[in-house]
């Protein structure tokens, strides 16, 4: 039977909750107004609307929990209300306490697949060599030991070692980090990460929940995604606000003997601003957020973001742009100025699918608007770099491996200059033009343009940020230099982000953690709040955050953190205010002075107080120093 009445009071949704407030507030309006439907008060349409939803919750909840909440109290105000005859007041509360529940409703967070998402990047199948032929076999059959073959831009069914083979291994589901790294014989590989270019066989190691993809669901699975939800006040401390309600309205009905004071008390003890004091603050400071680029998931989310002490970023694609770019070019030979080089190198590129050659391509064109020379000879070598023939030039593009494999020497002082760029964790890509190294160009991420100012402002709020990234330590620490961030680690995989946010929060510190790679989702999930870079980052982050970046200005962060203090501001002011007033109310019921009509209309009027407060949130922002 109960549960029957609860999947009663829960269909129709959101849309049944509106149509029903609608009605309800016309059929107040024209109570108010004296005007009768077949000689019967509008207002019973309120009543019957909103308030028997809230008797029934009372009712289930206490029967089936023994859970007193505010419903309890508002209930008894209703039920007596209309015993004696007061119907524009019990359908004015049972109005207030609705929209009060249906805002709340609207805050709560929505349904989220990102466990779903990372499943499916675990690869169904493996190409297992068994007594020298090749077998295509599930996945999950591959044991520890078995010798498995990846070919060109198949996903690495589990975790290894290199046998034979070069390749280069895009692996940014587990570092973040972009640019894919070479790899060859006696090289461990990840299950998860995607095989970009050579093919090569590999010695399984580890299989099944003990590789990387599996211990990184689980890590996410296991991680409360619940965080705690904040428990609205009036249900907090409903208890003793019923308890204190009873015992005011018993104890002035015996002294007094009016029973339309003890009504009128309970009608006053309603916690309607009270209610409403929390979600209101809440929508409105969503609204403002949404308007600089936040997509707030969680509805308590702004309310942790608030406590927040340290606010952890990972760093490619979140203080920096994500993609290689070339940060100089170097030619060490008289006969090749750097300019003459770098056309050169971007010739021998064009055709490249490698990441690295794509974008010196791609910075050549946008610097220079010249023509590139047609190849006569192209080769990729996976794991090494491109060999190619332009303009009756021999061209090698690649790392130090590629030219010694070629007995091209690389100059001491070429050597020297490249260990500067290496130092700031920049990639070298050394050039050789008819069998003799003549320079190199280096290339990196680039710090967002905005992230210097971002975490300069961060650290003005009081939070300190912190920098976790997989990227090694020279890059990491360059990019930490450049942005005054104090605190940095590095080489970070999933579990250890996961790892030192735990140390922080069990060290009594509030993180937030900032992402945009699927490597990042244990992190955020764990974060007390997590937000993801919803313009480029990888869905399944953003399926893990509490909050999404859409158009990726971290510019906007500062401003986020700051809203979510005066957000908490304001809710304290509507709660303060609204107990100050149900104070003021109770004393003039006691004493005769309100009766519940004038007692609902004062609740009315602090309800309407209460969320006016609230909309200032909607086009708040901090007024900049001058």
């Amino acid at each position: 039977m109960l549960k029957t009445l609860e999947n009663f009071l829960e269909w129709g949704g959101v849309k049944k909750d509106v149509t029903c407030l609608i009605l309800s507030g016309i059929a107040l309006l024209a109570s108010l107004l004296d005007v009768e439907l077949f000689h019967i008060n509008p207002a019973w349409i309120a009543i019957i609307l909103c308030g028997v939803p809230i008797i029934l919750e009372a009712v289930i909840g206490l029967v089936t929990r023994f859970d007193i909440k505010a419903d309890v109290l508002v209930s008894l105000a209703l039920i007596a209300s209309v015993i004696i005859g007061e119907i524009f007041a019990a359908g004015e509360v049972a109005f207030i306490m609705q929209l009060g529940a249906l805002l709340e409703d609207l805050t709560v967070a929505k349904a989220r697949a990102g466990i779903e998402k990372l499943v499916h990047l675990t690869p169904r199948t493996a190409r297992r060599i068994f007594d020298g032929k090749e077998e295509v076999i599930p996945a999950e059959q591959v044991q520890a030991g078995d010798v498995l073959r990846v070919l060109p831009g198949e996903t690495i069914p589990v975790d290894g070692i290199i046998l034979s083979g070069q390749t280069s291994v895009d692996q940014a589901v587990m570092t973040g980090e972009s640019i894919p790294v070479d790899k060859g014989a006696g090289d461990s590989v990840s299950s998860g990460t995607v095989n970009q270019f050579g093919s090569f066989d590999m010695r399984a190691t580890k299989v099944g929940d003990d590789s990387s993809i599996q211990r990184m669901i689980r890590l996410v699975q296991s991680v409360d995604a619940g965080k705690a939800k904040i428990v609205g006040i009036a249900d907090r401390w409903a208890t003793w606000i019923v308890v204190i309600a009873l015992s005011a309205a018993g104890l002035t009905w015996l002294i007094s003997g009016e029973i339309i004071r003890a009504v009128t008390i309970l009608v006053v003890f309603c916690p309607c601003a009270l209610v409403l004091a929390t979600p209101t603050a809440i929508m409105a400071a969503i609204g403002n957020a949404t308007k600089h680029g936040f997509l707030v998931r969680e509805g308590d989310a702004l309310e942790r973001l608030a406590s927040v002490t340290k606010i952890t970023f990972d760093k490619t694609g979140t203080l920096t742009y994500g993609t290689p770019r070339v940060t100089a070019v170097k030619s060490f030979s008289k006969e090749w100025t750097d300019g003459e080089l770098f056309r050169l190198t971007a010739c021998a590129e064009q055709r490249s699918e490698h990441p690295l050659g794509k974008a010196i391509v791609e910075s050549y064109k946008n610097q220079y608007s010249d023509e590139l020379l047609a190849l006569a000879r192209f080769q990729m070598i996976p794991g090494q770099g491109v060999s190619a023939e332009a303009g009756g030039y021999e061209i090698l593009a690649g790392n130090p491996e590629l030219l010694q494999a070629d007995q091209i020497t690389l100059p001491e002082d070429m050597r020297a200059a490249a260990a500067a760029y290496l130092e700031t964790g920049s990639t070298i890509t050394y050039v050789a033009v008819s069998k003799t190294a003549v320079g190199f160009i280096a290339l990196s991420d680039t710090l967002r343009q905005d992230a210097p100012d971002t975490a300069a402002r961060i650290r003005d709020t009081g939070a300190a940020p912190v920098l976790l990234t997989g990227d090694n330590e020279k890059a990491a620490g360059y990019m930490a230099g450049q942005l005054g961030i104090r605190e940095i680690h590095a080489n970070c995989l999933p579990e250890d982000k996961l790892r030192y946010i735990e140390t922080f929060q069990n060290n009594g510190e509030m993180v937030c953690m900032i992402g945009d790679g699927i490597n990042d989702a244990p992190a955020l999930k764990k974060a007390c709040v997590g937000i993801a870079m919803g313009g480029i980052g990888s869905d399944i982050a953003v399926d893990a955050a509490d909050i999404a970046l859409i158009n990726d200005k971290i510019s906007e962060l500062p401003h986020l953190l700051l809203l979510a203090r005066r957000m908490m501001l304001t809710i304290k002011c509507n709660l303060t205010f609204s107990m100050t007033l149900n104070f003021i109310a109770i004393v003039l019921a006691i004493t005769g002075v309100l009766n519940p009509v004038v007692g609902a209309l004062v609740h009315n009027a602090g309800s309407v107080i209460v969320i006016v407060n609230s909309a200032f949130l909607l086009g708040w922002k901090k007024k900049s120093r001058s």
